[in-house]
């Protein structure tokens, strides 16, 4: 993100929140947005993968408090979205004001009693840059990671551990992470380890970029490694093994904090995203927190009521009653036995009920039948359908 982006930028707008807004109102802004525009919600929809990128970076600010303190003094001391001088300012010439103020607290050599030092240590953790004659190099964090797995339906709805293989970019070992044969690389003389250089913004003041030369690491090797070829990153491969929560759905991503690749110079370890896959059931199906199942009654239980022994998914059977006359397809629910929900409770398991008819016969059960036809015969269950078909 550059220094302009940072100040112009109003996150607060983007996450649709107030700027006193506290951190669980933040986070749960982002959520909220973050499930609504995520890119696996919008294949093929630029806009809001865009969007997606604007709510991220947002969030990466506001959620972050030091991040978010140096952002509101910021942008408090640049009328939140660029510098406004004040009264005097380009028209009558009376406006004076020297940057070395604003940046260094330093003008001609000496020392500016109407800024002291603090501005330059606030915008030094703004922009990446060290106080006056620094030379240091800043930590780079780990490379995001994402992987895929998929688990059985059993597993998805009660948790499992499962190994993943995961290929990531590291410190190279044969160099230590310097890009340097010798492990002795020299600070680079473009942008004096800062692994940024500034440029003009035609504001008054200077942005800053990556250093071109040293791509932001702030060090150049004297003689590269035949390894990374210079860049102190190599192909690094490993197995974890990675806990997948009980009631992961199909196509969600996990995110695991700082599994990710490691970071450089002592920066933080990435973040590890996890797509997971789940497999059919032969039996079950799955609606939000419930699991479902089909279950065959006789024509007898349906028109009689009973009692009826129903499956459950890892536990024993349950068994429910059946009010006289139920009606083919009707749905009745077993609670607690269905998907492990975020608060550890059980959503149902929603059971449908399926008149079964059989294909044959015996003797006994078609007589049955022919008696119970004699009986009925002067019930017409079509003669509702057909007056309303004459009424409409």
């Amino acid at each position: 993100m550059s220094t302009k982006d940072f100040i112009e930028k109003d996150f607060y707008k983007v996450l649709g929140v107030p700027k006193d807004a506290t951190e669980a109102e933040i986070k749960k802004a982002y959520r909220k947005l973050a499930r609504e525009f995520h890119p696996d919600a919008n294949k093929g929809n630029a806009r809001a993968e865009e969007r997606f990128k604007e709510i991220s970076e947002a969030n990466d600010v506001l959620g972050d408090p030091k991040k978010r303190k140096e952002y509101d003094e910021a942008r408090a001391l640049f009328g939140n979205g660029g510098f406004r001088p004040g009264p005097g300012a380009g028209g009558g010439g009376s406006f004076n004001f020297d940057l070395g103020d604003l940046f260094g607290g330093q003008a001609g050599g000496q020392q500016q009693g109407g800024f002291g030092g603090g501005l330059g240590d606030v915008f030094g953790g703004l922009f990446n840059r060290g106080g006056a004659g620094t030379t240091r190099t800043q930590p780079r964090r780990g490379q995001d990671i994402e992987s895929e797995v998929t688990l059985s339906f059993t597993e998805a709805i009660e948790g499992a551990t499962v190994p993943l293989r995961m290929s990531s970019q590291a410190p190279c070992k044969a160099c230590s992470g310097t890009g340097d044969k010798n492990g002795t690389p020299r600070v680079c003389p473009t942008c004096v380890g800062t692994g940024q250089v500034a440029r003009g913004s035609g504001g008054g003041f200077s942005l800053t970029d990556p250093c071109p030369d040293c791509k932001g690491r702030g060090l150049i090797a004297e003689e590269a490694c035949e390894i990374c070829k210079g860049s102190g990153r190599a192909k690094s491969s490993r197995t974890m093994q990675v806990r997948i929560p009980a009631g992961v759905s199909d196509n969600q991503r996990i995110r695991l904090r700082g599994k990710g690749a490691p970071g450089e110079r002592g920066g933080p370890a990435g973040d590890l995203y996890v797509v997971v896959h789940v497999g059919d059931h032969p039996v079950f199906g799955r609606k939000d927190d419930n699991l479902t199942v089909t279950v065959p009654v006789t024509f007898a239980e349906a028109a009689l009521g009973g009692e009826v022994r129903v499956p459950t998914l890892g536990g024993p059977p349950v068994t429910l009653k059946l009010p006289p006359g139920t009606p083919n397809g009707r749905t009745m629910r077993a609670r607690g036995k269905g998907a492990v929900r975020k608060d550890g409770t059980r959503g149902d398991l929603l059971v449908t009920v399926e008149v079964s008819v059989p294909k044959d016969l015996s003797v006994k059960a078609r007589d049955a039948l022919e008696a119970y036809r004699e009986a009925t015969a002067e019930e017409d269950p079509r003669a509702e359908l057909f007056q309303a078909a004459k009424g409409a």
